[in-house]
């Protein structure tokens, strides 16, 4: 007998994400953080690329746009010291939403409640083994120790995840020696905002928007009249372990600025404050038994901006695969499909981190002419895109068994705008529910008459749409195609493929 089906160890916002998910697919999670209550250290900043997607496709998006701390901001992004400027694109590939994590964390929080997720704060794991059947963890809690069990666990326990190491995955890669100080201020009547960005320093002159790099480290600053708050970044090579429970002050980012510009910078009163290094770190492997990782226990970024979104990404993909496996339902070699497809995101997302880390750390007149032309090329449409797409994570698609696929499988589906017999919907409107999705685009009665036995675990419907991209899409719950049929694909080819695709994804009837 166990006392949940998964327990997640960590209630950051890829513990709250798994949690949400797998209620919604039916399964007990059991949430156990360490921290007796959120904390207030501001950490990430926002959220952006292929989350905002997902979180629309399940129909959230609203809720954590309410619990934004300002306007959208225009799709401008900084990429290893240069920048990606989508404004000039009618269709911009990444937006973000500026929401800290204090706030996106307390939404999460509110959904798991809803849907009565159990979450006990201030109970630590201090202990875990596993067998063929269970995993057991020994917890401290308030009122004393304690022992758990539960089918599986996950680890959503952070970069020095414990659960991690009891599993013995390993966690290759690499320390970069540098620190960086990010903080959002206002400034004292003494300092001014110029229309272009730039600031007039009493004292010192002006200083100029964007990045300014010198011999001593790299600064950044992004300012506008039209707003009180400017954004200030800085980058030192220091060799200083700090505790990421000790928050950063005023004075430290005045100390880094006057180091790397020689300029005693006049600040005001602080809107956030966040200091973090930089590492290059992958999991070996995400499972291990029935112990899994995800978040900052499977991979650490050397860039900014993209460790929360993989990591809610991450739980999305694992959720619906890990309840099916708890409800005895899954085919043989499902929940193996996690590490492959998240461990490519994952490397994937660390070929452009890393990119950016050559484009960042690089000081002599060959590192600056290589960003100089890395910023030329991006004034032309197409490596722009190419970039944006590299950044928000939509380029990923996933290996899909087997040969002779369609060029969608595997991809994340497009929003298509349905007509139905009960009016209008949308793909995204059909994923609120986290449910597999066959959609039959062509009347194919042949497709829906193959796919009757699995009625109970996936929904079919019929639409027609403006643009259709196939006779038939089959959608798994994380919103990516499994199978896609041809455009007039004849039944006795497309008909067994969506058998197999639907037994190979979601069991055999």
């Amino acid at each position: 007998m166990t006392d949940a089906d998964v327990i997640i160890v960590g209630a950051g916002p890829t513990g709250l994400m798994l949690a949400a998910e797998l209620r919604l697919a039916g399964v007990r999670p059991l949430v156990l953080e360490r921290h007796p209550q959120r904390r207030d250290i501001p950490k990430a900043g926002g959220l952006g690329g292929q989350i905002l997607e997902l979180l629309r496709y399940r129909g959230m998006l609203e809720r954590f746009e309410a619990a934004c701390t300002g306007p959208l901001p225009a799709p401008r992004f900084p990429f290893g010291g240069v920048h990606l400027d989508f404004t000039q694109l009618a269709d911009p590939p990444m937006h973000a939403l500026p929401l800290p994590q204090q706030r996106l964390e307390r939404v999460l929080d509110e959904c798991t409640d809803e849907r009565g997720v159990d979450i006990r704060r201030g109970h630590e794991v201090v202990g875990l083994s596993q067998d063929e059947t269970a995993v057991t963890v020994d917890v401290r809690g308030p009122a004393g120790p304690y022992r758990l069990a539960a089918r599986y666990v996950v680890g959503c326990d952070g970069a020095r995840s414990r659960v991690r190491d009891w599993a013995g995955i390993p966690f290759p890669g690499t320390t970069y020696p540098e620190v960086n100080r990010l903080a959002q201020v206002t400034l004292p009547d003494t300092v001014t905002v110029l229309d272009n960005g730039d600031l007039e320093v009493p004292g010192f002159g002006t200083l100029r928007a964007g990045f300014t790099r010198t011999d001593r480290g790299l600064f950044g600053l992004a300012a506008s009249p039209a707003s009180e708050v400017v954004s200030l970044y800085t980058v030192e090579d220091e060799t200083v372990e700090y505790d990421d429970d000790i928050p950063m002050t005023l004075p430290e980012v005045q100390d880094s600025i006057r180091r790397v510009l020689g300029v005693d910078l006049p600040l005001g009163e602080t809107v956030r404050l966040s200091r973090f290094t930089f590492k290059a770190r992958q999991a070996e492997r995400y499972q291990e038994g029935r112990v899994l990782v995800a978040g900052d226990a499977a991979h650490l970024f050397p860039a900014t901006g993209v460790a929360i979104n993989a990591g809610m990404l991450d739980a999305v993909n694992l959720a619906w695969k890990l309840a099916t496996e708890v409800q005895g339902r899954a085919p043989a070699g499902l929940l193996d499909t996690y590490h492959v497809e998240r461990h490519l995101a994952g490397a994937r997302t660390m070929l452009h981190t890393r990119a950016q880390v050559a484009l960042r750390r690089g000081n002599d007149p060959a590192a600056e002419a290589l960003r100089e032309v890395f910023q030329e090329l991006l004034t032309d449409e197409q490596p722009l895109l190419r970039m944006g797409a590299l950044l928000a994570g939509t380029d990923i698609r996933y290996p899909m068994p087997g040969p002779g696929h369609h060029a969608l499988a595997g991809a994340f589906a497009p929003d298509l705008f349905l007509h139905t017999d009960q009016g209008v919907t949308s793909v995204a409107e059909l994923m609120h529910t986290a449910r597999p999705v066959l959609l039959d685009l062509a009347e194919r009665s042949d497709l829906r008459e193959a796919a009757r036995d699995w009625q109970d675990r996936v929904d079919i419907h019929t639409a027609k749409t403006d643009r259709r991209p196939a006779d038939a899409l089959l959608i798994r719950p994380d919103a990516h195609i499994a199978w896609a049929a041809t455009i007039d694909e004849p039944s006795d080819t497309a008909a067994p493929a969506l058998r197999e695709a639907l037994s190979g994804w979601f069991g055999t009837p």
